[in-house]
């Protein structure tokens, strides 16, 4: 038989157990459905000149990968197969994992050309996509020649906000492309001292 405490101490466990699973159940609803984060507009631009044949499959696995931890649903995606000339191989909006299986088939069958990657016209064209709150652009080099012409061209100052990732024979840059306007009226707001 258990004493008058024990017992008050397994009610009041049984009652604290029971509010927290009360509030739980409250507030889920309100915020299971709930969007992290606004849409956006994804841009992938893969330079497919002669030497993605060698790095090929590594980097449809890097992008398939970072695609599942950044895709959302209503996300606007659109992937650029930078050769000699630049085609877009997918465009559409990720409703579901049918758009993101969709997407990854299409990445996967990007295959190498011969000839210049004409990355600076690719980045040209994401940057004219608006529509979304904000871009997302992942460039993905694989010719140090096609690299070297965006670099020496006008198409440097897309690179002005970026980040790279090196990997063994190919590079990354997530690029804000639409940064740059962004920034000045930031600079512009601020009051000078």
């Amino acid at each position: 038989m258990l004493s008058p405490k024990r017992k008050n101490g397994k009610k009041r466990l049984v009652f604290q157990i029971l509010i927290a699973l009360a509030v739980f159940l409250c507030f889920h609803p309100l915020y299971a459905d709930s969007p992290q984060r606004p849409p956006i507009n994804v841009n992938i631009i893969i330079d497919s000149s002669a030497a993605y044949a060698g790095v090929r499959d590594n980097i449809a696995s890097w992008v398939t990968g970072r695609l599942d931890r950044i895709l959302a649903q209503g996300d606007m995606v659109t992937v650029w197969n930078a050769g000699t000339s630049v085609k877009i191989v997918y465009s559409g909006k990720i409703a579901g994992d049918a758009d993101k299986e969709a997407l990854k088939k299409n990445i996967l069958e990007i295959t190498a050309a011969a000839g210049n990657a004409d990355i600076a016209s690719a980045l040209k064209q994401a940057a004219g996509i608006r529509g979304q709150s904000y871009n997302y652009t992942l460039l993905i080099s694989v010719s140090q020649e096609a690299l070297s012409n965006l670099l020496s061209g006008s198409g440097a100052n897309m690179l002005r906000y970026s980040r790279t990732e090196e990997f063994s024979g190919w590079r990354v840059f997530t690029v804000g492309l639409d940064l740059d306007a962004k920034v000045k009226r930031a600079a512009a707001a601020f009051p000078a001292s």
